[in-house]
């Protein structure tokens, strides 16, 4: 929900036309990567099968879909972020999509070509005559989208959140009243009982961890710096009802080599720890715990249960999400390393900690009924791999797991089929932890065309009960959330 009194908006009005061509034909750039090229709104969108009754609010999906062509080597990471809705209300279904309209993207329109190279050469900055007050790295927004505090914020982990609309317009970076000053994860972790909001910021320089608590009315009430031995890549964290929970991989920003080689670089020798402290606690309450070098972008969730923690995830034993410049700009830097479920234990009162598989099918982007985060969960959602000739990232299955039975399910989305990732809508007459639908972009590459696939979060293996045809593809992104009606 935005606040009542909105602030004003950033180029609501002027439609942005894109000008990517990919003459280099970047691998990035091809297919379902490559941009679509301006912004539409569309009404009446046509259904296939039955919508559920209880449905009613907003799907958004936050991705990377850059304006200009790139300077040199470009991530799927480097692109400006661009929002796409789908409504449900009582009059149909509505689809939108929008710019984040970013200091550093508005920068570029006024210069007319892109000028922020990507993050392969993050340390080759643009002179200050072009960028202006829009500073020397771009803010792209185009990792995830949340609400909170009366505030919709599209997350890069890299800089400050930005504040957007319900109507997907952008008002501008968050600071929350100047108490940020430094970036905030793309994965904050939000209490549904208490309100408040679980966060950290990592920085290539130090301090290379800080974490942050906000309060249920947006006001950010706590930091502390935490002390860590290198700069790495931390993606998301975990909460229980007492703890905040971080896991400090291996995975590291090698500064020596910026510019000249892979930006992160695999250092198993680093060693590998679960660290834990209370949800508002001091620098000195954090108690770390060693474990097996291993590295997770994606958490399920977390809960304690008296001394012992224990959390879901997808783990890599050995990332590479191809930060590179130094490769041939025709040829992907990412490597196909993937992730497969993971169960990690911590012993408060042993001091130890360890991990075990769940499964060998390999997938991420996971996600739960999020009235559940914080507390014992029972039902986990991950996009999956069925097929081996698929990229990193390139899912095409829908995957549901019973921790109490053990029972994995799933939906396959077929050889033409690409999953996103699956948004849990609680249905508002459930009761159960399952009572609700997934809502997943699957893009089908022989018709060029997305639907927005809704199963039932019960069954998944008897496939979509109804197919929203979206009036033109959703190019490859990032998450989404679910936006209920206020009712």
């Amino acid at each position: 929900m935005a606040p009542t009194d909105a602030p004003p908006t950033i180029g609501a009005a002027a439609p942005l036309v894109g000008h990517v061509t990919n003459p280099a034909d970047q691998p990035d750039l091809r297919h379902n990567r490559a941009p679509v090229p301006d912004e539409i709104d569309a009404v009446d969108l046509p259904v296939t099968g039955e919508l559920p009754e209880g449905m009613r609010g907003q799907f958004v999906r936050n991705g990377p879909n850059p304006l200009f062509e790139p300077i040199g080597r470009y991530s799927v990471l480097d692109g400006d972020g661009m929002l796409h809705s789908v409504t449900f209300d009582e009059r149909g279904v509505s689809y939108r999509n929008r710019w984040i309209r970013s200091r550093g993207l508005l920068a570029e329109v006024a210069h007319g070509a892109a000028i922020y190279p990507g993050l392969g050469n993050v340390m080759e900055f643009p002179d200050r005559s072009l960028t202006g007050d829009a500073g020397p790295v771009k803010n792209p927004a185009n990792t995830h989208v949340i609400e909170h505090g009366g505030r919709r914020l599209a997350l890069w982990e890299g800089g400050l959140p930005t504040e957007v609309t319900a109507g997907l317009d952008t008002v501008g970076e968050h600071d929350f009243g100047g108490r940020l000053r430094g970036s905030m994860t793309a994965h904050p972790r939000l209490d549904p009982r208490t309100g408040e909001m679980f966060m950290f910021g990592y920085s290539l320089f130090q301090p290379y961890l800080t974490y942050h608590v906000v309060d249920p009315d947006g006001t950010l009430s706590h930091s502390v710096e935490l002390d860590l031995p290198a700069p790495v890549m931390m993606h998301d964290m975990v909460m229980t009802e007492h703890h905040a929970v971080f896991l400090d991989s291996p995975y590291v920003f090698d500064l020596a080599n910026l510019g000249n080689g892979p930006m992160v670089r695999w250092m198993p020798e680093n060693g590998c720890r679960i660290g834990v402290m209370p949800r508002r606690g001091a620098a000195d309450e954090l108690r770390w715990f060693e474990i097996e070098p291993g590295h997770v972008q994606h958490f399920w969730s977390g809960w304690a249960d008296g001394d012992r923690i224990e959390f879901h995830g997808c783990r890599y034993p050995a990332p590479d999400f191809g930060i590179d410049n130094t490769t041939p700009l025709d040829e992907r830097s990412a490597k196909d390393l993937t992730a497969r479920p993971a169960r990690y234990r911590v012993d408060l009162a042993a001091g130890t900690a360890w991990w075990e598989p769940m499964d060998d099918l390999e997938g991420d982007f996971n996600r739960i009924n999020p009235a559940y985060d914080g507390v014992a969960v029972r039902y986990l959602y991950m996009s999956g791999f069925t097929r081996h000739d698929r990229h990193l990232g390139d899912f095409d299955a829908v995957v549901r797991y019973d921790d109490l039975t053990g029972e994995r399910t799933l939906w396959s989305a077929g050889p033409h089929g690409h999953v996103g990732e699956s948004v849990f809508a609680a249905d508002p007459a459930g009761t159960a932890e399952d009572d609700g639908w997934l809502l997943n972009a699957v893009y089908d590459d022989e018709r060029d065309t997305t639907d927005l696939l809704v199963l039932d979060a019960r069954d998944v293996s008897a496939g979509p009960v109804a197919a929203v045809h979206l009036p033109r593809r959703l190019p490859f992104g990032f998450h989404a959330n679910w936006f209920p009606e206020e009712g």
